[in-house]
């Protein structure tokens, strides 16, 4: 019986001094020290121990002195992680709750940001991944974000830098309609591939890629014998590139990029009009 106390003692005893290491471990320190040690963290670069000391701010003191700077340094802390959803995620709890904030347009930039940069990812960096061969989605969210950002605050720091990332994104958006146009080339899908360079011509004008649609729709209007729209392809491309390799010395044009695709047009038709469905 005795030995069954003692037991019983000593197990209370090491549960009592493990609750009493825990609740050191878990001491809570003042604001200013959390937000101190998160300021020099980011300082040398340690986002890591940035991010604990602002998460402990936040939970510890969550209306303090420091709560709204502790919330734009969390966005940025997470940025440099790389931790670019929950970037985003710090970004749209920023702006509910402090809507009228100052640094309003800071955290729709870091938002739009976050989202320019998320569909990329780490592999981007060091592998050879087509950015216009990739789901578009959040290329789209970070267009609205940064629309929104000059619609909202016209006179923020962050616009210039935008409106360079939205040309940026309507590039990458024509491209991504480009490789699907070659794609269904390939599959000698041409009314969808027709229509792919059809929309990049219609939406996006001034992208880099305009020329090699232009020459992907008059290639398919000639290909599908409709002489009208071909002819204006033509002429478009010869308005707009008059030194394309489309045309030769004496400015004739010369393309054909469908070269060696079969050209049995009761098929091509019937399996263009179900590819871009």
């Amino acid at each position: 019986m005795r030995s069954v106390v003692r037991l019983l003692l000593l197990t209370t005893l090491v549960v009592l001094v493990s609750a009493c290491a825990s609740n050191r471990e878990e001491e809570v320190l003042p604001e200013k020290t959390y937000y101190d040690n998160a300021r020099e963290a980011m300082t040398s670069g340690n986002f890591n121990e940035a991010e604990e000391n602002l998460d402990s701010l936040e939970t510890y003191y969550p209306f303090g002195r420091y709560a709204e700077q502790a919330q734009l340094d969390l966005i940025y802390a997470r940025y440099q992680n790389l931790d670019l959803e929950g970037a985003r995620a710090a970004a749209d709890r920023f702006l509910r709750l402090n809507p009228q904030s100052d640094h309003a347009d800071y955290a729709l930039y870091m938002r739009g940001l976050a989202s320019y940069n998320l569909d990329i990812g780490l592999a981007a960096r060091y592998f050879p991944i087509d950015v216009a061969a990739r789901d578009p989605g959040e290329q789209s969210q970070a267009f609205r974000d940064f629309s929104e950002l000059l619609n909202r605050y016209p006179d923020s720091q962050y616009i210039a830098d935008a409106r360079q990332r939205m040309i940026a994104i309507r590039n990458r958006m024509a491209q991504l309609e480009v490789f699907a146009a070659r794609y269904y080339i390939k599959r000698e899908a041409y009314v969808a591939a027709n229509n792919r360079a059809r929309y990049v011509v219609e939406n996006y004008p001034t992208s880099p890629v305009v020329e090699e649609a232009l020459i992907i729709l008059a290639e398919t209007y000639r290909f599908l014998d409709l002489k009208k729209g071909a002819e204006d392809a033509i002429a478009l491309l010869r308005t707009n590139f008059p030194n394309s390799e489309a045309f030769n010395a004496d400015g004739e044009y010369v393309a054909n990029v469908l070269k060696g695709e079969n050209r049995s047009l009761s098929s091509v038709v019937t399996f263009g009009l179900m590819g871009d469905e």
